[in-house]
């Protein structure tokens, strides 16, 4: 089941911010990618990832019809 509390403190945040910091956005992006990727193996359990895919594309921001 995948969890979804806030329990993360303040200092991933800032390494994560410092991670992209001087980044353009094609290099800001494939870290995204990079990371997503390393976390996913770390994870391992295929049901938690789809549900954690399920809740990330439900909560992005409408991006309108599709063009």
């Amino acid at each position: 089941m995948l969890n979804t509390e806030p329990h993360l403190d303040d200092d991933f945040y800032e390494a994560l911010i410092d991670a992209h910091r001087d980044l353009d956005t094609a290099r800001s992006h494939a870290l995204n990618a990079r990371l997503v990727l390393l976390l996913a193996n770390h994870i391992g359990d295929a049901a938690v990832l789809r549900e954690a895919l399920q809740a990330a594309r439900d909560s992005a921001p409408d991006a309108g019809p599709p063009a």
